[in-house]
């Protein structure tokens, strides 16, 4: 297979593999900045609002669409020039991911919030910049349902798989060595990562030096991370600021403007179609690089966008919520660290690997409907599983089976819903596009997230994982507003 070209049918192995790798990259950092790290605030005595707070930090995630538009435009100088564009921001990206894994295990004990905070945000943008990274690349290869269904399954058993691992693994190591060892171990493992892809063959479409190459990216990538370190803190001191000026703090109840924060988007998208429908073909911001990707999404859907969208964001916000209080339920339940690091482990991993499997399948094989429709009963009933926790007794049986079902669920309905959100993108446009869909996914479900303290403070930690199972199911009255992406190109189209 040759870097760049668009594939027609089925992916080779090797260009699987080389997804499974890339997921594999991208899902080993994700629970350190939040499931792993809400559990390691919540040992080390920090409150549930601080806890909830932290989930905001994988707001980021919901915001690549900002920056995607430099991954479909440039590459990072020295990488670049040998390896190509996409694999250039990867090997970036792996940098600096393991350079905010350390950042954070020097952080442990958190006696600094701030300065954890710091590392947690960077951990997230690189991460977060990756995985753009790598689903552009995906995206732009893939067009048809056929190619992208293996390379969607690879990437997420690679993706789950590490991140189950890395979950597990720090838990484990946390609870016999500290926190600051758990980091640094999985630090260690993300960069195993970076060797492997610079020892890929050459892009065919670039030339130069593999060793030259290499040490211009490095120093190049030394700048860029530097910089990130000072704009994150810089941007850090500000929203502290801002925060105490306005008297918000982690016993604030912000629900009620988180509600009217996730409605906002709506409203100013039904103002907003007309006007970018009524543009001229040959506009301005239509031929934007920036803006262009964005507003053809809009013109190629309509008022069918709004349906979309809404769907969109409520399909996995059930899934988001219990990721952020799962982990201080188990534990506030009575389990120990090293029994959580356990059900984290073989059976996530088993749950992830059989649910992502079936996921892929489904999604090849059966109708768009029937396969959202399954991801979303199966989320549900992971969600609910968390209420028969916290009322039965403490026993290592019931940990295992309540994470298998929360990872099978999870699986599943992460697979479906990558490759619908994959063919909904033009792959004229493919970071870009499959950048701002899936980041408006988890916008709405981690802006709420960060009011899950409030809403336990109301409800109880049953109505709360009882509403978030509720919520997996609450997207499917949508499914008959949804709308496939018309055919525009043809794959020799998009070779060239």
């Amino acid at each position: 297979m040759t870097p760049g070209i668009a594939i027609t049918g089925k992916p080779s192995a090797s260009l699987v593999g080389l997804f499974g790798l890339l997921g594999f990259s991208s899902g080993l950092p994700f629970l350190l900045f939040s499931a792993v790290l809400f559990l390691r605030l919540s040992q080390n005595n920090a409150g549930l609002g601080v806890v909830a707070f932290f989930a905001w930090v994988s707001l980021l995630p919901t915001f690549k669409f900002a920056w995607a538009p430099l991954l479909d435009r440039i590459g990072i100088p020295g990488f670049g020039r040998f390896w190509g564009r996409w694999r250039s921001w990867i090997l970036l990206c792996q940098l600096g991911t393991v350079t905010s894994l350390v950042g954070l295990g020097w952080a442990a004990p958190d006696g600094n919030l701030g300065f954890t905070a710091l590392w947690a945000v960077l951990l997230a943008f690189w991460t977060t910049t990756l995985e753009a990274a790598a689903d552009g690349w995906r995206v732009e290869l893939a067009p048809s349902a056929e190619s992208q269904g293996p390379l969607v399954s690879a990437a997420l058993w690679g993706y789950r798989c590490a991140m189950v691992a890395a979950g597990s693994g720090a838990v484990m190591l946390a609870g016999n060595a500290g926190w600051d060892t758990a980091y640094f171990a999985i630090g260690a493992v993300a960069f195993l990562g970076f060797p492997a892809l610079l020892a890929t063959h050459p892009d065919p479409r670039h030339t130069g030096s593999r060793a030259t190459a290499l040490l211009a990216g490095v120093i190049a990538s030394i700048a860029i991370l530097s910089a990130g370190v000072a704009i994150v803190a810089l941007f850090g001191a500000v929203v502290l600021r801002a925060a105490d000026s306005v008297g918000l703090t982690p016993d604030s109840n912000v629900t009620p403007g988180v509600l009217l924060l996730c409605a906002l988007p709506f409203v100013l998208m039904t103002l907003a179609i007309p006007k970018i429908r009524a543009m001229a073909p040959d506009a301005a911001p239509l031929r934007s690089a920036v803006l262009g990707p964005y507003l053809d999404f809009f013109r190629t859907y309509g008022f069918a966008t709004v349906g979309i969208l809404a769907f969109v964001s409520l399909y996995r916000m059930g899934d988001v919520l219990t990721l952020t209080l799962s982990k201080p339920l188990v534990s506030t339940t009575g389990y120990s660290l090293t029994q959580i690091g356990i059900a984290d482990g073989i059976p996530a991993l088993a749950a992830n690997i059989v649910g992502v499997g079936i996921g892929g399948w489904a999604a090849a094989r059966y109708d768009r409907n029937v396969s959202l429709s399954l991801g979303a009963l199966f989320a549900a009933i992971g969600n609910f599983a968390y209420v028969w926790l916290a009322h039965a007794p403490v026993s290592g049986a019931v940990l295992y089976v309540t994470t298998f079902a929360d990872h099978f669920g999870n699986g599943l309905a992460a697979a479906v819903f990558v490759v619908y959100l994959s063919l909904l993108a033009n792959p004229r446009y493919p970071a870009c596009q499959y950048a701002f869909l899936s980041g408006f996914a988890f916008l709405l479900p981690r802006l709420l997230a960060g009011a899950s303290a409030a809403i336990q403070r109301d409800i109880g930690y049953d109505g709360f994982f009882v509403l978030s199972g509720v919520l997996s199911l609450a997207a499917l009255p949508l499914l008959p507003l949804l709308r496939s992406r018309p055919p525009t190109l043809t794959p020799a189209e998009l070779v060239t």
